[in-house]
């Protein structure tokens, strides 16, 4: 299977000949696909025609603990010098340098830039379903709840269906909009579901195109801490609980800084508990916060990432 895989990446290669390869994470993470991209990188350094290779990185890397964390952070100055023509950190410097995270800035050859957080733009124009319509019909404070793709985060979702019946009774105008995400496996979304059916203020979908929306009209945000999610709370500003992930340490270090900051707060696993969690949403619905904080953020990672590929392609290539 590895062996296909490969062959197809470099068969894709030539067949397309790209003007840049784009890699997203490596080498700083995503070892376990060095299999294939090894080889292509080779192959891109073997072709007659001019190919920019560029590392695509978040703004948090290498959190989390190695068995040999040096060895790591070498190898991955190597395999930058070697193979990149540039590093596109998606982070606000400001928030958070590279050099907070990966201690050998120093070490890395290749030109380094901050392109600001890459965040989807807010629509002037939305196609709405009927569901939507609905939802927003309502008229009725939301709280929304949602674990992005679906493929984890139940636990969250279980957590807030459980508190529904307590949250009615200390808020009783307030309604839940719930999504699991569109990937959620099928048993766990019937689960969902018949837990939910009895919930007269909650409901429950898979997905929606227009979750920003949601959130801008969502008097509280319930999520998960993951990079799109973080930066959809910081677009639309909205009033934000999360709950990072305990196998992500990325996450736990982005929103420790934004919950510093008065942006958003944390849940803990302890939390979950519906009691606890329903005091937690009184807490954050009857605190008074201040947008002040979101006004100085960088967003327009996805332009600048464009105008410096622009840039780029126009300079000739230096050897790696």
């Amino acid at each position: 299977m590895k062996q296909q895989r490969t062959e197809k990446l470099l068969q894709v290669f030539e067949s397309f000949q790209p003007n840049y390869l784009i890699i997203e994470g490596y080498p700083f993470k995503k070892y376990q696909f060095e299999f294939e991209s090894i080889p292509l990188l080779e192959r891109v350094k073997a072709s007659r025609k001019p190919v920019k290779v560029i590392c695509s990185l978040r703004d948090v890397v290498m959190a989390q603990p190695y068995a040999d964390r040096n060895a790591a952070i070498a190898t991955t100055c190597q395999r930058l010098n070697q193979y990149f023509d540039l590093l596109l950190v998606h982070s606000d410097p400001h928030f958070h340098r590279l050099e907070e995270s990966f201690p050998a800035v120093s070490d890395i050859h290749c030109p380094i830039h901050y392109t600001g957080f890459v965040a989807q733009p807010l629509l002037k124009e939305s196609v709405w379903s009927e569901e939507d319509v609905a939802d927003f019909s309502r008229n009725r404070p939301m709280i929304l709840v949602s674990i992005g793709g679906g493929q984890l985060g139940h636990h969250l979702l279980e957590a807030a269906i459980a508190a529904s019946p307590m949250l009615k009774k200390h808020l009783p105008q307030h309604h839940l909009q719930v999504f699991t995400g569109p990937f959620i496996p099928t048993e766990n979304f019937s689960l969902c579901m018949q837990a939910a059916s009895e919930s007269s203020n909650l409901t429950l979908r898979k997905f929606t195109p227009n979750l920003l929306a949601y959130m801008q009209e969502a008097s509280l945000s319930i999520s998960l801490g993951g990079y799109n999610t973080t930066m959809n709370i910081l677009r639309t500003e909205v009033n934000a609980m999360i709950l990072p992930s305990s196998k992500d340490w990325e996450q736990t270090i982005r929103a420790e800084k934004l919950q510093s900051m008065g942006i958003l707060r944390l849940l803990q696993p302890e939390d979950l508990q519906p009691k606890q969690l329903v005091d937690r949403i009184v807490q954050a619905l009857e605190a008074p916060r201040s947008v002040q904080p979101f006004r100085s953020f960088e967003l327009q990672g996805a332009q600048k990432t464009t105008d410096l590929l622009q840039t780029l392609i126009e300079q000739p290539v230096v050897a790696a």
